[in-house]
Order: C-alpha cells, then structure tokens, then sequence
C-alpha cells in the first residue's frame, strides 16, 4: 500500500522498526517479537541497512519474509553509501517485483573501519540524490512509482550544525520526490514541535511522523548518547531515572512511563505518526500501545 494511501487512512499512523537478524537463532527470536506486536495490527514496519550497506542482503531477505510471511507493510530502508547506479537499479527491480511499495531514502552511515570516508566520490553523495534516483525509477506496476520517505532531526542533523541550511536540504528532499519524514529519536516534546514549525515555514507539507524510543535500561540510554550526535535527555526524564536508582524493572517502567507521556502528548497535538524503534523487542512498544489504548486497531 502507498504510504500515501496509508497516511491519509488513518492519523495517527503505528509503526515499528526492526533490523535484520544475522543468525537462525536471532530471526526466529525476531519473529516471536512480530507475532507477539501482530495484534497491534501496525501500518507498516521499516527495516533498518547497516552502515556501508553493511546489511543489504540480510535487510533483502528479511523484508522478503515479512512480506510473504505476515501482514505488515515492510518498508526498507535504503542508503546511498557504497551503491552504484545499476546496484540501486537492480534493488529496487527486485522490491518491485515483491510488491513492496515504499522505501525511505538515507544517506546513511560509513563502515565503522571507514574513517574520513569521503561522500563526494559516491554515485550518491547525498539522500537526495538517492531520492531522484527512485522517483525516476519508471518499473514499479503503481503509476506513482514507490513512495518515498526522508529522514528527520528534531534535535537538529549532526552534520549539519547550521539549522537554517539543514531545512533547505530537507526542502530539496521534499521537492525532489519525499511523499513523508520520519524523525530520529527525541525526548523532548518542544524539539519535535519546534521542528515541525521550522518545516512550516521552510514550505515542507508532507506528513511528518515522530520517532520513538523508551529508555528501557541505563545501558541504552548510555549507547543514545553516543550515538553520532548524541540524544538529548530533558532534565524531568533524568531525574526519573535518577529516582530508580539501579533497579532495571524501576529504569524500565520510568522510560515507559514517559514514552507515554510523550505519545500522548503528540496525539493530542495532532501527529501524523508515531514509529517506535522496538530494537527487536516487543515488550516496551505493547506496554505503551495498551497504555495509549493503541491496540487492536
């Protein structure tokens, strides 16, 4: 289904991320997370493509399955780095032929043994080259072609410091074929609606769905905040934490707790979506759904 069809069908929008399973063990464990969010009855699922490519058959491969395996929408997850041409060309034959119907377009990240990798001698140098790419692919049996998503950054694109120049890449984006965004992870609510109104007045009006992820341990609140650019952890969300002390089940219920709050909030504010990063597990994203009274939809 277009993501078009599915953005005007339903407000807001549920979806999931997952990322492709690199052994027997982890796809069946994988799988166990899909029948058990499958009640949730989610609008479409993205699956994630390691940094370089890394990832590329195994994301094939498993988008495959989920499409003939289960209800859900799979949307891949497509990168710029390292493809050429007739690679791109030849992938997007194949979901094609799948019947997938949607891709979100990135730029992505280098190999992590790629140190000072040079974009500007890639095919592709930049998401919107890639997003170009696929709107002129002329083989896909929907006269639109694939929809097409884009990335968004409400606490502001780590290569992109200025922020007026980050909205004019992402107008191109949007110009150049992007039918919606979907946001990286935040935790600040006033970040993400900032964002949204510095889209408004940069002239974007595509539908731009929130990401979302719980603090589910300490560990992974320390990996956010490694990541390249960081997370930012408003003061009210650390004191929480701070307040369950080293009980994980305490940790867990905090981050869940304010994810909902989070949620809620967007809803009320009208949101298009809201895409969990589920980390192949379910557990976190059913607590909140049922919280949100988001299930069985």
């Amino acid at each position: 289904m277009h993501i078009a069809d599915i953005l005007t069908e339903r407000r807001p929008t549920i979806s999931f991320e997952f990322f492709p399973p690199k052994s027997p063990e982890a796809m069946q464990r994988l799988f166990q997370t899909i029948a058990e969010l499958a009640p949730l009855k989610p609008d479409f699922v993205s699956i994630t493509y390691g940094a370089g490519g890394s990832t590329r058959e195994l994301t094939r491969e498993l988008v495959a399955k989920i499409k003939k395996e289960t209800e859900f929408e799979p949307i891949p997850h497509l990168t710029c780095i390292g493809h050429r041409g007739e690679e791109i060309y030849d992938i997007l034959v194949r979901y094609s032929e799948l019947g997938i119907s949607n891709i979100l377009a990135l730029r992505g990240d280098p190999p992590k043994d790629r140190i000072g990798y040079d974009h500007s001698n890639d095919e592709f140098p930049h998401a919107i080259d890639l997003v170009k790419f696929i709107r002129a692919f002329q083989g896909h049996p929907d006269k639109r072609g694939f929809g097409i998503g884009v990335a968004g950054f409400p606490e502001g694109h780590p290569a992109t410091p200025n922020r007026l120049l980050e909205m004019e890449y992402l107008k191109a984006k949007v110009d150049a074929g992007a039918d919606y965004i979907c946001t990286q992870l935040f935790f600040d609510n006033h970040d993400f609606f900032d964002f949204c109104e510095r889209c408004e007045l940069a002239g974007i009006s595509v539908p731009i769905i929130a990401g979302i992820m719980p603090v589910t341990s300490l560990s992974t609140m320390r990996r956010m905040a490694e990541l390249a650019g960081g997370s930012r952890f408003p003061a009210k969300l650390l004191r929480r934490i701070a307040a369950a002390g080293d009980d994980p089940f305490a940790v867990e219920k905090v981050g869940i707790e304010y994810a909902v709050e989070q949620c809620r909030e967007l809803i009320e504010n009208s949101v298009a979506g809201l895409h969990f990063y589920t980390l192949n597990q379910s557990s976190a994203t059913r607590e909140i759904c049922r919280q949100l009274n988001l299930q069985f939809r």
